[in-house]
């Protein structure tokens, strides 16, 4: 079985003024190819913490993280970004839309920065997955918060990567709208053969990944859920 992401006794500190606040401890995952996975925590457990490292965006103090096969601490910031762009989706709670793009725009952006061809055709079906071909042409601030993200999603997924990293992406939503947002999430994860991480409170949600994990005391724990 093909490893994705392979997480070797990783540990993050930060410091809160003179006091040092150890957020994750020797914490070690691997994930399978097209796998699902969920770390549940309560609020302040490390969960984003996590997520951040495994993107990329910040560096734990100890250990590796391989994505692919590729140890991301060896990179340097240009070849980060574009590994990022290449491999990994990344759905946030707050959508991280750019206010002054319409849905099409926003969702082209990612094929644009890897110089693809057929962007415009590219984004068009990957909103069209997310049922949003009707709402191209409009800015963020005209969709609903489940239309955003969706939009968001489609933007996730529309170069395909390997990996998608979704970290509460229905919390911002009524519990209707996050739960069509979920659905659309894991079928289009399933569709793609994609392999996802998902960080959430919710154990519902939780037990519709194929493995659910808790962070507590900043390590994983086998999930009673």
């Amino acid at each position: 079985m093909t490893s994705i992401a392979s997480i070797q006794k990783i540990s993050k500190t930060y410091n809160q003024g003179e006091k040092k606040i150890e957020v994750l401890y020797q914490l070690s995952l691997e994930v399978i190819k097209g796998e699902s996975v969920a770390i549940l925590g309560q609020s302040g457990s490390g969960k984003s913490t996590f997520l951040s490292l495994l993107a990329g965006l910040d560096q734990p103090d100890f250990g590796n993280i391989l994505i692919n096969g590729t140890d991301l601490a060896k990179m340097k910031q240009e070849e980060l970004c574009r590994f990022r762009s290449e491999n990994l989706g990344i759905v946030f709670q707050q959508y991280h839309l750019m206010s002054n793009l319409t849905a099409l725009e926003n969702v082209s952006l990612p094929l644009e920065l890897q110089r693809q061809s057929k962007v415009d055709s590219q984004a068009r079906e990957s909103l069209g997955l997310v049922g949003l071909s009707h709402r191209l042409s409009h800015l963020p601030s005209e969709l609903s918060g489940g239309e955003c993200q969706r939009v968001a999603l489609a933007r996730a997924m529309v170069t395909k990567p390997s990996l998608i990293l979704a970290d509460e992406p229905s919390g911002n939503l009524d519990g209707k709208t996050g739960q069509e947002v979920m659905e659309l999430l894991f079928k289009l994860c399933k569709k793609q053969e994609q392999t996802l991480i998902l960080v959430t409170h919710n154990q519902e949600l939780a037990s519709r990944c194929d493995r659910s994990l808790s962070l507590r005391d900043g390590r994983l724990f086998k999930s009673k859920t």
